[in-house]
């Protein structure tokens, strides 16, 4: 996922930049707002920042120019803090991993933002979210959330590629070629991704259910309305 400089043009990268800042002023907001809410939430927000720091700092090689493959957290982080919030995370822990690390690029911040943390947090959310609408069991929809979340990160990351490079090969074929240089490494990674997602999110509701007042006060509506 984390694209290199040099990979996409001037007027792409700027695009990208200029989307993935549209979604900071939300994320700021639903910052502010949970952390009146839950006095836990600051540090708890720190945590799952490194976590997905982490997380994402485990890049294995792929066929795809100026890229990697890796796990993500954001769908994870999206359920615990909020799915803006964590796009705030997820730009911040870009941003070093570009400067300390020499994963990604400056000038490709953005548009590595909008996969991972944009649209691999919103879409982890909402498969979520429409799961345990229809009351489906916690692990279930957490676990979705994680492989829908992982892996639409690097759909997204293929059509920012193909969008810009395709050249005279027709734009979708570009696409699917790209996302195939990822999926060899990349499904079982999001299969993975989905377990521990399903594990951890499990297990922190079994026994801290006091740090997640949001997922928790979700499923107590969910089981009075049974």
């Amino acid at each position: 996922m984390h694209i290199e400089d040099g990979i996409l043009s001037p007027q792409s990268w700027g695009t990208w930049y200029v989307i993935s800042t549209i979604f900071v002023v939300p994320g700021i907001k639903e910052i502010k707002k949970r952390i009146k809410e839950n006095l836990y939430y600051k540090p708890f927000l720190a945590m799952v920042g490194v976590a997905v720091f982490i997380i994402s700092c485990m890049h294995i090689p792929v066929p795809v120019t100026g890229s990697c493959s890796h796990p993500c957290g954001t769908a994870l982080a999206a359920i615990i803090v909020g799915p803006f919030a964590s796009t705030i995370i997820s730009l911040i822990s870009i941003f070093f991993q570009a400067i300390f690390l020499g994963h990604g690029g400056i000038t490709t911040i953005g548009a590595n933002n909008f996969s991972m943390g944009i649209i691999g947090s919103i879409s982890g959310y909402l498969i979520w979210k429409l799961l345990r609408y229809f009351k489906s069991p916690i692990w279930l929809a957490a676990g979705a959330a994680g492989i829908v979340g992982d892996l639409l990160t690097y759909l997204t990351s293929a059509f920012e590629l193909a969008l810009d490079l395709h050249g005279n090969i027709p734009f979708f074929k570009e696409w699917i070629i790209f996302f195939m240089g990822y999926a060899p490494t990349q499904i079982p990674l999001a299969i993975a991704e989905g377990v521990f997602t399903a594990v951890i999110l499990q297990t922190m509701i079994n026994r801290r259910p006091d740090l997640m007042p949001n997922v928790i006060s979700t499923i107590q509506k969910r089981s009075e309305n049974k």
